[in-house]
């Protein structure tokens, strides 16, 4: 009996004669089983790429005596990570293929979470030993630029921003997800047997036991899960193409315009959500002098009647904004295109940096004008989270659009690599700049964005339309 199309194809790992073009031969069962898969695969990567972003701030707290720049260069140090492997996971589709890259990449996520769950327990770990586990937390940005690539073979490019956009956003709650969750989970010694309990002290309150070690061992069974599925579920799309051939794509112009767009969304959204936690800490929490004086349980509030913002209490919002805007704006560019969308998101990056930048420089006369400033700064950051999040899904239209199937798979990745260093710029940038600064700097970049927006991709009779 002669085998059809559809059953030769899922014989083995690597599939055969695979065109999404083709709407009579596309399974589309199996690409949208893989879209699942590897986006909860994608979830619990960047859980495991922000995990030191929501125990960073409250390492102080836990015991350790680290100074703010420590702190910033920890909380920057998965950002560089991210970017640097990403340039190793932006090549890895074509060798490796979907099913082994996958299942892989979730084992190594266990690494820096371990490690993470060990070292909080006891503030005795070397600055060296921390600044290891947030580089290896790196790992899960990383798989971004090997991931988005490998979904992307499987769907037409009429339905690559639905795709793409529902993956990458789906994907990117791991951020919001383990920012959100993590002060329930310390709250209960639910993984006590894992480790005994800690001492928490924070300014003006009293001291908290809490189980941190749960912020980190709650997801180990969740990746070893995901591994599994990889393996036993996910098929392989054969694109030929070696690592030298991959590096065709730095000679279209269009690669480096591109970048420079992602850079001005994904790179927003990363640092911002890397950062968000320590900014908020040093402008109107227990890191700024003018507010509370002293350390621990023994610190003094020196504004009567202000209420000190506990940073585990707003970070997640931002990136759950910025989230929830790329899922929901991804079908938008598949009807519109992508270009429109990246302008508005753009020009609306512009108006929201403006906004913050008054709130980065905290008026600490009055409990009153303190409040105030801090609610200009939570409203203005989310709007950059918003906008960023909308420029998400448009570029990820884009690049499939511009770009032919080999190419693109390869663009999303580098562009992916670059942007994701964005933890790394933010962190170095508020610290040797100064917040207002960098703010300028960024509403500057996003100005040049529009720019080539409008005159590349978005205007009428655009070179590259798309």
């Amino acid at each position: 009996m002669t085998k059809t199309g559809a059953e030769e194809r899922r014989g083995g790992e690597w599939l055969d004669s695979w065109d999404p073009e083709n709407a009579e031969t596309w399974d589309s069962r199996l690409a949208w089983k893989t879209l699942w898969i590897t986006t909860f695969a994608l979830f619990l990567a960047f859980v495991a790429w922000f995990l030191p972003s929501a125990i960073i701030p409250k390492l102080n707290a836990l015991g350790y005596t680290f100074t703010t720049d420590q702190l910033y260069w920890m909380a920057a140090m998965p950002g560089l990570a991210a970017g640097l492997l990403r340039l190793v996971w932006m090549v890895l589709p074509p060798i490796l293929g979907t099913r082994k890259m996958v299942a892989l990449t979730s084992l190594l996520l266990i690494a820096s979470t371990l490690g993470w769950g060990v070292r909080v327990q006891n503030p005795t770990a070397p600055y060296w030993e921390l600044m290891v586990l947030a580089f290896l937390a790196g790992i899960g940005g990383g798989a971004f630029s090997g991931f988005m690539p490998s979904t992307s073979y499987f769907f037409p490019k009429a339905k690559q921003g639905t795709a793409l956009g529902l993956q990458a956003g789906l994907g990117n709650f791991g951020v919001s997800a383990v920012q959100l969750l993590t002060p329930y989970f310390i709250a209960f010694g639910f993984l006590g047997i894992l480790g005994g309990s800690q001492t928490m002290t924070v300014a003006g309150k009293e001291a908290q036991e809490v189980w941190y070690q749960n912020a980190a061992f709650f997801w180990i069974p969740l990746m070893l899960i995901a591994a599994a599925f990889a393996w036993t579920m996910l098929k392989s799309v054969p694109i030929k193409a070696n690592v030298k051939q991959q590096f065709d794509i730095f000679g279209n112009v269009d690669t480096w315009l591109m970048t420079l767009l992602y850079i001005m969304t994904f790179g927003t959204f990363s640092g911002l959500a890397a950062q968000f936690g320590l900014l908020m800490a040093d402008l109107y929490g227990v890191n700024n002098p003018d507010v509370v004086q002293g350390a621990g349980a023994t610190a003094t509030l020196l504004i009567d009647g202000y209420s000190v913002p506990d940073p585990v209490k707003f970070v997640f919002l931002g990136p759950l904004v910025g989230a929830a805007a790329r899922v929901i704006f991804a079908p938008l560019t598949d009807r519109m295109g992508g270009a429109i969308w990246t302008l508005v998101s753009g020009i609306g990056l512009i108006g929201a940096i403006l906004f913050t930048i008054p709130a980065l420089t905290p008026d600490t006369s009055s409990a009153a004008a303190l409040d105030a400033d801090f609610d200009q700064f939570l409203w203005g950051m989310l709007a950059i989270f918003l906008f960023s999040g909308i420029g998400n899904a448009s570029t990820f239209k884009q690049m499939p659009m511009i770009f032919e199937k080999r190419q693109a798979g390869g663009v999303i990745g580098w562009t992916a690599a670059i942007a994701a260093f964005g933890p790394f710029f933010f962190g170095v940038g508020v610290t040797t700049l100064g917040p207002t600064v960098f703010y300028a700097i960024g509403v500057a970049w996003a100005v040049m964005c529009v720019g080539i927006t409008w005159w590349r991709y978005a205007r009428r009779g655009a070179p590259r339309p798309s």
